[in-house]
């Protein structure tokens, strides 16, 4: 249930702002700059806590280290929504992004410390409620700012993440009094010799550091960036909004069915590259394609997010241990989120710049090429344990 709720508010503070953006100039004076780097901040807050996490996981459990990142996120959103102006509302926007981030790089290995049997069902699960969360706010957000007010539309999902931490608040109190009573050491992990793991010794650190780039930095500009699009090829700013929430919902059967498909597949690389050939065709549509074909293409783009639930599976795929998970987990989101951080920033600069969507959208080819790229160098059955130089012995080096 923590994992599970958890993952249901991890991205209702990621899409609910984008489609409300011309409700809140009247109180937030937004550019094309300021926009650009509102799509930066999930990537930025991301990648920051990718490379903080894993050295945080050294020091403190995986279970308080999530309830910190709810608590976190929480605070940021309801901070952010009284914000009187734009830099405490992209400052408080940071804040929410390195909770959620924190976040993203602690689920994997809690998965596999939990259930280390059940790995594909429980990736398969989460990622769906990732993106149900992800479709549920751009959906609503224009409806509750008409009624309530766009402060209350970006507040309102604090709730849900105040709900999402119960079970582990539950869970750190339960377990105080049963570490009371001595305990078997844990067998999931490491050696006690060998504690430490270096993924950037590993084509599979490097591998799906770029499958979160390639997938993240199409994500995001299209959270950031899809419905400013769609309204300057002529429709309005409600349906631009739907049409977000369509693209965030297609990620619903994706996030079902790759884990579970994946999950059994030794080498998974055709899989993975047919979601990856559906952002490029559904971006040739966006462009070239009649705006009432929209929904189509959109649905198509859509389809793409399948790549970012076949990331997070491979994490736990391709390690052995729970020290392991959390190693790549923090290595290659902190440095795939840092990369994806250039995605919502240049898509806008570069449609000023050119005064066309086309050289925006030719971008994100460019990082679905590297997405490609990382593919091909995690799809041999091997584990990143296994990798020469990966492991440290802490023993022998003090």
């Amino acid at each position: 249930m923590g994992i599970l709720l958890m993952a249901l508010s991890a991205r209702l503070a990621v899409a609910g702002v984008s489609p409300i953006l011309t409700a809140m100039t009247g109180d937030l004076p937004f550019d094309a700059t300021s926009i650009g780097l509102l799509g930066m901040l999930p990537t930025a807050g991301f990648a920051l806590m990718g490379f903080l996490t894993p050295q945080l996981i050294r020091r403190i459990r995986l279970e308080p280290l999530l309830l910190a990142s709810i608590l976190l996120a929480v605070a940021g959103q309801l901070g952010r929504a009284m914000g009187t102006n734009l830099a405490v509302f992209l400052g408080l926007s940071l804040l929410t992004m390195v909770g959620l981030g924190l976040g993203n790089i602690v689920l994997p290995p809690l998965v596999k410390k939990y259930f280390p049997d059940r790995v594909g069902l429980l990736t398969a699960l989460y990622v769906t409620l990732f993106a149900i969360s992800t479709a549920l706010a751009p959906q609503l957000a224009v409806p509750i700012a008409e009624s309530a007010g766009w402060r209350v539309s970006i507040g309102i999902w604090s709730i849900v993440g105040v709900v999402a931490a119960l079970p582990w608040i539950v869970l750190l109190v339960r377990d105080r009094s049963a570490r009371q009573a001595p305990s078997p050491p844990p067998t999931d992990d490491l050696p006690a010799g060998l504690p430490r793991v270096r993924p950037w010794r590993s084509p599979i650190g490097w591998g799906l550091a770029l499958i979160f780039a390639g997938c993240s930095s199409n994500t995001f500009a299209l959270f950031t960036w899809l419905p400013a699009v769609l309204i300057d090829r002529g429709m309005n700013p409600g349906t631009a909004g739907s049409m977000l929430a369509l693209f965030a919902i297609i990620g619903l059967p994706t996030s079902l069915v790759v884990p579970l498909l994946v999950a059994r597949m030794p080498r998974p690389f055709p899989i993975a590259l047919s979601f990856t050939t559906m952002f490029a065709v559904g971006y040739a549509g966006l462009l070239l394609a009649p705006t009432n074909s929209a929904p189509f293409w959109v649905i198509m783009a859509g389809l793409g997010q399948g790549t970012y639930s076949f990331a997070l599976l491979m994490i736990n795929k391709r390690t052995r241990t729970t020290t392991g998970s959390g190693a790549l987990s923090g290595f290659a989101q902190g440095i795939g989120y840092s990369l994806a951080c250039l995605g919502p920033l240049l898509f806008g600069l570069l449609q000023d710049l050119s005064g066309t969507w086309v050289t925006s959208f030719a971008m994100l080819g460019g990082w679905l090429l590297a997405l490609t790229a990382g593919l091909l160098m995690i799809n041999q059955p091997r584990m990143l344990e296994d990798g020469p130089g990966v492991l440290v012995d802490q023993t022998r080096r003090s």
